[in-house]
């Protein structure tokens, strides 16, 4: 499969308008149809540049790849969907991890805006929580017993869903991955992935965590701790942006000459490029995955870093783990943005909770995806697909924002309640 990393740029008329159709749906029920639920963008034509997280260098910077414009009339143009169309009336399947969080609820309004445009059928549904493995391979074999016309999948745990993945092939149901790529998914399985480049994003978190603690470990003699907290340790996804955050932490801290230990979770421990030394690091990096991908539970493991004198910084790798941390600080009180005595808080995604505690200042920032574009673009490479065209891997770019950018055109459109 031919891969392509594209940088988008994200046009400034999309503000308000992409996210219309977004907002809060039952756990785990569907929704069905082609009617229309997102009203049409603007047609002003101001756009601005955008960085991709495709690769970070040794000294914590970003490399910028290929770029396309996004035309909110016309949101194909300039990629490999110019100009597509449906050779028929197509009925497609997504399912998602859950729709528990706002986020699903931003990828499925743009994964409802391409269905509209092209006039095919989409039908939604996802498990309870991220953790319900079980309830999302059924809903998928499900999905595949029903012979439809191609399948958008967004894992829970990459390696539960192989087997599921070689009878789509082998009834000939094309399945397009989004949100979290499938590793090990094997040969012909997938027409194609869209996905964020979640390690890229997850680097960009740890550079930013460094620029911000930095003066404050350097300047001390005695060692200081950095949570990460991961949504779960199965998927893709959240494995990418927690060793992503690890990796880019160590690389910005060890670039500046301080020693970097990683500790806690044996899945992050293993997966990153240096455990180190814990006895003798500067700088600790604490890592800890709930038993379920649930808010209490990813608080629960939050405070215990969050409540030791030394822990500097904390970060979370999706809305729930993010918003964990937010509810650890209700009782200890150590999260904000004076990087001199604070406590670091950097998450991931989006939601009101998020919004609300970067604007006041209780965290530091966080990363964003692109979660309409996901949705929309997931529905093209199902359309092309089903037309038996070949279709390219799309992995998409995480910005990093906070209180002072919160309303930029680059960001704005990306952010959800």
């Amino acid at each position: 499969m031919k891969k392509k990393v594209v940088s988008l740029v994200m046009c400034a008329a999309m503000v308000g308008t992409l996210f219309a159709g977004c907002g809060s749906s039952g756990s785990s029920s569907s929704s069905s149809g082609s009617s229309s639920s997102s009203s049409s963008a603007s047609s002003k034509s101001e756009t601005v540049s955008a960085s991709n997280t495709t690769s970070s260098s040794t000294t914590g910077g970003t490399t910028t790849s290929s770029s396309f414009t996004i035309n909110p009339d016309n949101m194909m143009e300039g990629t490999q969907f110019e100009g597509l169309k449906a050779n028929s009336s197509y009925s497609f399947n997504i399912i998602v991890k859950a729709f528990q969080n706002t986020y699903w609820q931003a990828v499925m309004s743009g994964a409802q805006k391409a269905a509209d445009e092209l006039g095919v059928k989409i039908s939604s549904q996802g498990p309870n929580t991220e953790s319900d493995i079980a309830d999302q391979v059924n809903m998928l074999n499900s999905a595949i017993n029903g012979k439809p016309d191609g399948v958008g999948l967004s894992a829970c745990d990459a390696s539960s869903v192989l087997d599921s993945l070689n009878t789509a092939k082998s009834d000939g149901v094309p399945v397009v991955a989004f949100d979290t790529s499938i590793d090990g998914a094997p040969e012909g399985t997938l027409a194609a992935t869209v996905a964020t480049d979640s390690t890229g994003a997850g680097g960009v978190a740890g550079e930013k965590m460094w620029e911000a603690i930095k003066d404050r470990v350097t300047g001390s003699k005695d060692q200081s701790i950095v949570g990460m907290v991961a949504q779960d340790a199965t998927s893709s996804n959240h494995q990418q942006r927690g060793t992503g955050f690890i990796n880019g932490l160590i690389d910005a801290a060890t670039a500046d000459g301080v020693k970097v230990a990683v500790t806690g979770n044996d899945y992050f421990v293993g997966a990153c490029k240096d455990k180190g030394d814990s006895k003798s690091a500067q700088l600790v990096i604490e890592c800890a995955v709930p038993a379920q991908s649930t808010l209490d539970l990813a608080a629960t493991e939050a405070s215990a870093i969050m409540n030791k004198s030394n822990c500097v910084g904390i970060f979370g790798s999706g809305q729930t783990a993010a918003e964990g941390i937010v509810q650890a600080n209700d009782n200890l009180n150590v999260l904000g943005s004076d990087t001199s005595k604070d406590c670091i808080g950097i998450g991931f995604d989006s939601g009101t909770i998020l919004k609300e505690k970067i604007s006041d200042g209780t965290l530091y920032g966080a990363i964003t995806q692109t979660p309409f574009a996901m949705g929309y673009y997931a529905v093209c490479a199902l359309v092309k697909a089903a037309n038996g065209d070949t279709v390219e891997d799309m992995p998409l770019p995480g910005y990093f924002y906070n209180k002072d950018n919160l309303e930029d055109s680059l960001i704005a459109p990306n952010l959800y309640d």
